[in-house]
């Protein structure tokens, strides 16, 4: 059985360094993980979720111009749960706003609503400098009112 894109296989755990795992396959061939291909949570150390010897199930999720192997532990397990919403009446005395959070009340107007649809980066880059120009200048002018006001008595 040859190795190809979207196969899972078991492998052992050869050698650990802080990116990744190097992991033995069939067919004397061995591939990598990458410290971001090994659980669906943050990674911090890789020794702390694999170790050498170890037994794994991996997919193989791409093998680049070198025929090297790149692998994920993640991808050959299922996702795991989401957790729940909690729905329902709220406890007595809790009072927050239900549903989604309105504007902050510090002069903030809303962008005007964007058509539908996918824009390309180029108008989502020229939207969210329009949007930081707009925040920044609204900034400098509040720090400039509360310095006047500081200054005289």
């Amino acid at each position: 059985m040859g190795i190809e894109v979207g196969s899972i296989l078991d492998g052992k755990v050869t050698g650990i360094t802080k990116f990744g795992a190097f992991v033995a396959l069939p067919g004397n061939r061995s591939g990598l993980v990458h410290i971001s291909e090994i659980a669906y949570s943050y990674v911090s150390d890789v020794h702390d979720l694999l170790s050498e010897g170890q037994e794994v199930k991996v997919k193989v999720i791409g093998i680049d111009d070198s025929n090297r192997i790149n692998l994920s532990i993640k991808q050959a397990l299922p996702p795991p749960p989401r957790p729940e919403r909690r729905s329902g009446p709220r406890p007595e005395g809790d009072h927050r706003p239900q549903g989604r959070r309105s504007a902050p009340s510090r002069g903030y107007v809303p962008e005007p609503s964007q058509p539908k649809g996918p824009a390309s980066f180029e108008d989502q880059l020229k939207q969210f400098m329009q949007s930081s120009d707009s925040k920044l200048s609204e900034l400098h002018m509040n720090e400039k009112r509360g310095s006047r006001r500081g200054g005289r008595k």
